[in-house]
């Protein structure tokens, strides 16, 4: 049992991380394509078919750059920096549900029973690279970036830990698969029309978790430092910010974890509030390997969808002031959160579920 346990997991870990790292891959090539079509541009489009292999083309320049390490750089912490950016990003997926089963196999690498508590205290760390990166370079753009994603990730994060307090009130626990099993038994937590939510009292929550979905997901944008909020790395005021001393892979590294970081946000989001793999009338895995291959392909697409709204989102809404940034995280967000546990609590203990 051991053994297969083992195999079993070290082969869900390849698959994951093959599968991540190829949405990795091809989400710059969608956010180029995207922009190109708001913009009324072409986009990449000499590399390969329609620009498809475009993202081979970007890994190989990563790789064949020279890795140059400036001489006023701290080496230790410098090289260090860029992979504190990216590994919490890919290791906070080890307990996101994916698919339902497999040759009845759980399509999670570990099932633990703090599963939100574990994704808050690793994706956490991903600020250490970013002030590790502004800080070792020991130049003036760099440190201000760093300087700024530590009070914009700490600000975001209160709200970000505020926002799901509402959906474990209704379940009871903190494993992110009864997550999914709730809402494919009562009812998606933004859509309660998609299940069986029979109960007229069940429709009121709909409200908190309303707001807690547009809190999440904005606090993921600014965790993600995205557009509108990148001022960590504000071409036009900070060069490049954080990474503006960064070359080849090393850069390459900051720039995917990025990526791989919007992909962990939109898995949690598309968990927490969208069904996760449950779409309606599709059966699970125990009904046929086919299936749950199917389960697998419905999470991944809802997380394609919840990608194509932060690139969307980059390429449409321009930049926040600073005093704006940390306004809205302090004297908005924070009361929002704070405020709508008090509303599911109170339709908890007042309305029978």
């Amino acid at each position: 049992m051991d053994y297969f346990f083992l195999t079993t997991s070290l082969l869900k870990i390849v698959a994951l991380l093959a599968v991540v790292l190829g949405i990795m891959n091809y989400a710059v090539y969608a956010e180029r394509r995207i922009s190109a079509l708001i913009q009324d541009r072409l986009g990449p489009n000499r590399v390969g078919p329609a620009g498809l292999f475009q993202p081979i083309a970007d890994a190989a320049k990563f790789l064949l750059k020279e890795d140059f390490t400036p001489g006023h750089v701290n080496t230790f912490y410098y090289w260090l920096a860029p992979c504190l950016a990216m590994i919490p990003a890919i290791t906070t997926l080890a307990v996101v549900p994916f698919g339902s089963t497999l040759f009845g196999v759980p399509m999670v690498i570990a099932d633990i029973n703090v599963g939100v508590l574990f994704v808050f205290a690793i994706a956490s760390l991903g600020v250490y690279g970013i002030v590790l990166a502004g800080w070792s370079s020991n130049s003036k753009y760099p440190f201000l970036g760093g300087v700024r994603s530590t009070s914009q990730m700490i600000s975001y994060e209160l709200s970000l830990g505020l926002a799901v307090i509402p959906v474990f009130l209704l379940i009871g626990q903190l494993r992110l698969t009864e997550v999914v099993r709730y809402q494919i038994e009562h009812g998606w937590m933004i859509a309660p029309f998609i299940g069986d939510w029979t109960n007229p009292h069940k429709w009121l929550l709909a409200i908190p978790m309303m707001i807690s979905f547009v809190v999440f997901t904005i606090a993921i944008f600014a965790e993600t430092n995205r557009l509108p909020f990148d001022l960590p790395e504000a071409e036009t005021e900070l060069v490049g910010g954080y990474h503006t001393e960064y070359g080849s892979m090393k850069f390459g590294l900051f720039f995917l974890g990025e990526y791989v970081a919007m992909i962990t946000g939109s898995a949690i989001i598309v968990t927490l509030f969208l069904g996760g793999w449950h779409f309606p009338g599709i059966p699970d895995g125990a009904h046929g390997w086919g299936w749950g291959l199917l389960n697998i392909f419905i999470f991944f697409s809802k997380v394609a969808v919840l990608l194509f709204v932060f690139i969307w989102v980059r390429w449409t809404l321009p930049r926040f002031r600073y005093d704006q940034l940390m306004r809205l995280g302090w004297v908005f967000f924070f009361e929002i959160a704070l405020v709508n546990i008090f509303i599911a609590a109170i339709i908890l203990a007042y309305f029978p579920q």
